[in-house]
This record gives C-alpha cells, sequence and structure tokens, in this order.
C-alpha cells in the first residue's frame, strides 16, 4: 500500500472522520473521502446517527462506517464523559494514523480522544462556532455566557492536542486566537470547505415566477423567522413569488418545532418539503438564494446555490458576508433585518434582470474560491498525505477490494 507522510515522518495509512452528524459524510465529506481513498489512505467514518441509507452511501465513497456514542447538542456530564470514554476505547481499536474531526463537539471530544488513544496526528476543522457563539441583541443571559465560557475552553484544551487545525473564515480564528485558546502556528485557513463544481453544475435562471430558497436546519440562528416574515411582506405585494424552506428539525435548543413550520404551510407563506439529501433540484427551480442567518464559518448551501449560478441574499455576519459581493452577486442585509431582506427580496422581483447577472457572478466566485478539488489538495497538503506516485497507486488499486471491506 502507498504510505503518506506528515511532516514528523510517520506514516498515514489509515485516518478516522469523526462527526456528529452522519448525513453530512457522503454529503459534504464524500469528495475528501474520494481523495483520500485515492491516495491510498484507508477512512474511518465515525457518527452516532447512522441509518442504512446514509450507511450505503458511505460504504459507496470507499470508507467504512462506525458507530459511536455522541450527544450532538447540549452539556450532560455524565452522558458526555460515558461517550468521550468509549471513543478513546474505539479510537485504541481501530488504530487510525490520524483523526480528523469537525463540527463542535467532534472537535472536542474527538481530538482529545484521540490525544488519549494515542493516535499520532490529529487534525480539527472549525466549519463554525454555532449557537452557544451567536450573540442574542441585550444582556446575555448567564447560562448562555457560562456555556460560551466553558466551550471556548474546551476548545483550546482540544486545540492543544492538535498538529493543525482548519478554519473558514478570519473571524473565528481571531476569536481563539485573541484569547490565546489556539497557538496561530497551528491555524489553516481555508477559504471554503468547498464544493464539487462539477456536481453543482449552473442551472439556467428562473424568472417567472419568482423563487427564492433557504437551505438550513430548522434553527433560529439560521434567519428562518426572518427569512418567513419577509416572505409575509412581499408576498402581501407580489402574491406570486414563492418561498422554499429546505431543511429537518434539530435538537440545538434554538431549533424550531414542527408546529411553527406547519404553521407557515398552511398559511401559504413557505414550501417546506424537509430535508433534502441531493438538493441540486431544488436549486435549479429557485430564482435566488437567501440565508439570514446569525452567525456562519462559511455556509455550504451558499456555496452550493453559487456553483448553480444563483444569486445570493445574505447578512452582513461572520461566515456570511464572505460570499457576496455587494451589488454584484447578491445583497449583504443587516442580521435581525427583516425589512431590509423585504426590500432586497423586491428588488429581485421588480428587476428580474439581475438573476441571470447576478447568478453568473455567483458561479464565478465559486470556482475562484470554491473549488472543493483545490481546497481539498491544500487539506491533504497541510495535513501531509501527498498523492501517490504511479507505481503506489497501482500497487493499491489491486488490493482495494480487500482493505474495505467490513
Amino acid at each position: 500500500m502507498h504510505m503518506s507522510r506528515i511532516g514528523r515522518g510517520r506514516a498515514v495509512e489509515s485516518l478516522a472522520l469523526v462527526t456528529s452528524l452522519a448525513h453530512s459524510i457522503p454529503n459534504f465529506r464524500g469528495p475528501l473521502i474520494r481523495e483520500l481513498v485515492s491516495r491510498g489512505v484507508r477512512v474511518y467514518a465515525l457518527a452516532p446517527d447512522y441509518d442504512e441509507r446514509t450507511r450505503e452511501r458511505t460504504r459507496a465513497l470507499g470508507a467504512i462506517p462506525v458507530d459511536i456514542s455522541l450527544d450532538r447538542t447540549g452539556m450532560r456530564p455524565l452522558r458526555d464523559a460515558r461517550d468521550f470514554a468509549k471513543l478513546i476505547g474505539q479510537l485504541r481499536s481501530l488504530k487510525p494514523d490520524a483523526v480528523l474531526a469537525y463540527f463542535v463537539k467532534p472537535v472536542i471530544y474527538g481530538s482529545l480522544a484521540a490525544w488519549f488513544a494515542r493516535v499520532p496526528n490529529r487534525f480539527a476543522m472549525v466549519e463554525g462556532l454555532g449557537y452557544t457563539f451567536t450573540v442574542e441583541p441585550g444582556r446575555q443571559p448567564l447560562r448562555r455566557r457560562a456555556l460560551r465560557w466553558i466551550t471556548a475552553a474546551l476548545f483550546g484544551g482540544a486545540f492543544k492536542v492538535c498538529d493543525r487545525v482548519f478554519f473558514l473564515n478570519d473571524d473565528d480564528v481571531s476569536y481563539f486566537a485573541n484569547r490565546r485558546l489556539i497557538d496561530p502556528g497551528k491555524v489553516v485557513r481555508l477559504s471554503a470547505a468547498g464544493v464539487d463544481l462539477e456536481e453543482f453544475g449552473p442551472a439556467a435562471p428562473v424568472t417567472a415566477p419568482i423563487v427564492f430558497l433557504l437551505m438550513a436546519r430548522l434553527l433560529r440562528e439560521k434567519g428562518i423567522c426572518e427569512y418567513v416574515e419577509a416572505a409575509r411582506l412581499v408576498k402581501a405585494d407580489h402574491p406570486d413569488s414563492r418561498f422554499l424552506l429546505l431543511g429537518g428539525f434539530d435538537s440545538n435548543p434554538g431549533g424550531l418545532s414542527r408546529a411553527e413550520v406547519e404553521q407557515w404551510v398552511r398559511e401559504g407563506i413557505v414550501e417546506w418539503p424537509g430535508h433534502i439529501d441531493d438538493v441540486r433540484p431544488w436549486i435549479a427551480r429557485a430564482s435566488v438564494f437567501v440565508l439570514p442567518s446569525y452567525r456562519e464559518g462559511l455556509p455550504r448551501s451558499t456555496q452550493e446555490a453559487m456553483a448553480m449560478g444563483r444569486p445570493v441574499i445574505t447578512t452582513d455576519a461572520v461566515g456570511c458576508r464572505e460570499t457576496v459581493e455587494e451589488g454584484v452577486n447578491g445583497f449583504l442585509v443587516p442580521v435581525r433585518d427583516v425589512k431590509a431582506l423585504a426590500r432586497a427580496m423586491r428588488r429581485m422581483i421588480e428587476e428580474p434582470e439581475l438573476i441571470a447577472r447576478m447568478g453568473r457572478e455567483s458561479r464565478r466566485l465559486a470556482e475562484e474560491r470554491f473549488d472543493v478539488r483545490r481546497i481539498n489538495a491544500e487539506m491533504l497538503d497541510a495535513i501531509g498525505i501527498r498523492r501517490p506516485n504511479a507505481c503506489s497507486l497501482n500497487a493499491t488499486t489491486a488490493s482495494a477490494p480487500g482493505i474495505f471491506e467490513s
């Protein structure tokens, strides 16, 4: 088998991805897994919530799905301690040469568990800081401030045992660097997590009727309530306009209830097909992508919409502002400003020629900034996993069926 080496000279024959959301493995990490496999690396994909479809999609990429116990949201010390101990044991059993963890709890617990399990190479990817670090207007409740402090401290402990930490925006880097919770020498700043520009190819613009689309987990901090209220205002003037909402429910404290979402559907404000694995047909039938989020890492949903040639309306917030050049491929609006959001939507309806022009600019920016192949190459170069030469690639390919049996 081809053996890749990181800077310290240790061979990387196997890598464990650790996440808290199984469907993110084929949906978000598919190109990375395929690239790792092509370089002769055996990939374990650790997640707590596999179903059979996700398990099969993960196997189809060449990875080995591994079930773990991990409560994705909240802090329950006894449960978290048990899960942490189990994860240490599983990593000791798997003996991967490297771990790459992403999302909040996996970065914290996965990185520390890898250190305790003596996994020689440890990497983390901070795609966004989520609910805990989203600042609400007014004075913050003591419990929320305490949770933010504890989570930041845990992040700092995890970063200490990591070789490299990948970030998607400068604000998140500054948050930890200013608090001396990360060694700047460990930071690798990526332009995005990236999207497959061939898989998400340009689609023809849609201008009759004008269709707005928001894709996100159903969390308040994604700006979904603002999206609905802006839709209500816009539909009063433009009743033919349509508003799509794609996403499933979430156990996060900021999660919306089914009753709220179904009420919006009954009122005829939004159309809600639920969680969708393949979002491409829905992006293709939309005119404009909207994400009024309060804070992001750098949202994949926006990258996908841009790759397919859709203008973007989003907030002038951490992680969101990086996706829009104002007036070029879309518009930026203030966080939580329903009226400004509605004005931007009305402009798209009243000046439909913007949809094609801004859509072309979105695709151009996606090609410049969000090509997953280039970004994955940067990640693997930082990890130290090199491309195999022709001879070792042939040897790896010949032995692949036996390697990936589970």
